[in-house]
């Protein structure tokens, strides 16, 4: 087990929006880092909760503001050689107000239906995620990184 007093800990959020049985999607550039159709998120802000920071990136990426939102699930990816967890609380809603931002800094914004979605081009990642937003009850994805051998040990996913 490595050595816990030295792990770096970065929080992030995701949220999935549902509106008529479509999803808002994110279409991000290569130039952006992780390309392909992605739910709006990022990075929790010290000294903000993780509920705020959700519903900030919404508001920064699509111009959107959610509430109502459903916890649904945590996924993390752990770094044992570099010492590393990152960590992504994940949030569903139907509840938003607000219009689309006409350029919004992330990449196209698109309303894609529930069931085609994981068609479209996009992280193995998220891919793997995704069906979680619209099951009962929570999720939890956790992956070991093998800095070593440059590949996944270990993937673990409950659901409850």
């Amino acid at each position: 087990m490595g050595d816990t007093t030295m792990v770096e800990h970065k929080l992030f959020t995701m949220t999935v929006i549902e509106n008529d049985g479509h999803i808002l999607l994110m279409k991000r550039p290569s130039e952006k880092g992780y390309p392909g159709y992605l739910a709006p998120g990022g990075k929790v802000d010290f000294p903000e909760s993780i509920l705020d920071c959700a519903i900030r990136e919404v508001k920064e990426e699509t111009g959107l503001l959610v509430s109502n939102l459903v916890y649904k699930g945590i996924d993390e990816y752990v770094n044992e050689q570099g010492n590393v967890r990152y960590m992504v609380f994940n949030y569903w809603t139907n509840s938003f107000s607000g219009k689309l931002l006409d350029n919004p800094p992330e990449g196209e914004l698109e309303w894609v239906a529930k069931e085609n979605a994981t068609s479209l081009p996009m992280q193995d990642w998220f891919k793997q995620r995704l069906p979680y937003f619209f099951k009962e009850g929570t999720f939890e994805i956790h992956v070991k990184w093998n800095e070593e051998k440059k590949k996944i040990d270990e993937t673990l996913i409950r659901a409850t």
